[in-house]
């Protein structure tokens, strides 16, 4: 790519950087050695960090070699909040976070070939440096006016809680993992999110005092919405990119729920998408908003590229199965529990060969009584598991029950609700 820097702020990917020029003459030099640190805050990586790691992948496709680091020392301090002090995890856990984030990294990384990504634990040198080194050879190099302005330890030290000394003392750290990996590596710029600007800027700063080099860093903005609200929360939290934590199915879904005005910049940010391709797709939501193209695009590519086309295959089969496009049968438990996850349910199991079609179709708010039921059922307006109807006797038996004890209706074409068998 002959313009690295130019398709990233094409993309949206560039906000701040210390340097663009400069950064853009050194990356058309030749290879370059950059980083990004990841923080084991919790058991995974969500879409913020995606977008970290999309701008990563696009450098090294350029030719470019990451390194990946994941923060097993920064992650037992905590970087200052906004809303207050971080809970500290034991070490135990943390390590425990560790492995689950370098496993999730190296799923989205190339580490083969010329430009091999590089995966490093800050933990390695911090836990061998001493108080006195960390005070001698590093603090002197810091000056609290600097350290004070930062936004986060501003806010912090005007609230009525203030900030520990443990919490402030973090932005050294992370100045000391862009020296260390300056040193081992020749790593001579740093990626982040754009709240990590001042801690960015002190790691460059902290060569240039101690080696007398030009690092250089460079931000991505913090995603948002059209209407300016953060993006990124579903109703159980954070989108985070493992499946036990939200369901490839759930995953797929939020990225297919994307406003019609948001879809395009998106598309951007987390695919690979090229230029031509999202043009074609900018007109299809300006001429056929109603087939969703460009979101099915967005939500097939991020959830292939974070779970695997197996789980992508597996979700769009659940979707097809759920109306009635699909073989419900052929969904295993997994899948089919995320997908009807949030549908209507009655609050009581049902009883095999005693609950009837009427009494789900009422028990979960489907109908309103039973008279209304039994007219769904009458009018041919009733399903199980996408089958129609026509008895409002009709018994639920254990040949009905789908993985995981699952059974599925619905009134019409749209309106579905699930029940599950006792055991």
């Amino acid at each position: 790519m002959s313009d690295i820097i130019e398709e990233l702020r094409w993309r949206g990917l560039i906000e701040q950087s210390s340097d663009l020029d400069a950064i853009r003459a050194q990356l058309a030099q030749g290879p370059v050695t950059f980083y990004c640190g990841f923080d084991p805050t919790a058991p995974s990586l969500h879409h913020g960090h995606l977008v970290q790691l999309l701008l990563m992948r696009h450098l090294q496709r350029a030719g470019h070699r990451p390194i990946a680091l994941v923060g097993g020392a920064t992650g037992l301090i905590g970087d200052p909040r906004m809303s207050g002090e971080r809970q500290l995890h034991s070490k135990d856990v943390v390590a425990q976070w560790v492995t689950k984030l370098r496993d999730q990294i190296g799923q989205l990384l190339d580490f083969n070939g010329d430009n091999a990504a590089i995966m490093v634990n800050n933990l390695d040198w911090t836990s061998q440096l001493s108080a006195i080194d960390f005070l001698r050879d590093l603090g002197k190099h810091f000056r609290m006016g600097t350290m004070l302005g930062k936004e986060a330890v501003a806010r912090r030290l005007s609230s009525s809680e203030g900030i520990s000394y443990t919490e402030f003392s973090y932005q050294v750290l992370q100045a000391n993992d862009f020296l260390e990996l300056y040193r081992r590596y020749g790593c001579l710029l740093e990626t982040g999110g754009n709240d990590q600007w001042g801690n960015l800027v002190g790691g460059m700063e902290l060569i240039h005092k101690t080696e007398g080099a030009q690092a250089h860093c460079m931000t991505t903005p913090i995603i948002t919405k059209s209407d300016g609200t953060k993006f990124g929360k579903s109703e159980g939290g954070a989108i985070w990119l493992n499946p036990e934590m939200m369901s490839p199915y759930a995953f797929y879904q939020f990225w297919l729920g994307t406003e019609d005005a948001d879809v395009i910049r998106l598309l951007k940010i987390f695919t690979f998408r090229d230029r031509d391709e999202i043009a074609r797709l900018e007109q299809a939501v300006a001429e056929r908003p109603f087939a969703r193209e460009a979101q099915k695009v967005l939500a097939a590519d991020v959830t292939e590229m974070v779970h695997g086309q197996s789980a992508l295959e597996n979700v769009l089969a659940a979707t097809e199965a759920l109306w009635g496009r699909g073989e419900l049968s052929t969904l295993d438990a997994e899948t089919l529990g995320a997908a009807v996850a949030d549908l209507p349910a009655p609050a009581e199991p049902v009883e095999l060969g005693e609950t009837t079609i009427v009494d789900v179709l009422v028990a979960s708010g489907l109908v309103k009584s039973r008279r209304e039921a039994r007219q769904t059922v009458n009018s041919g307006g009733a399903y199980l598991n996408n089958v129609k109807v026509d008895d409002e006797a009709r018994v639920i038996t254990s040949d009905d029950l789908l993985a995981g004890g699952w059974v599925l209706f619905r009134r019409g074409k749209r309106n579905l609700g699930v029940a599950r068998a006792e055991g």
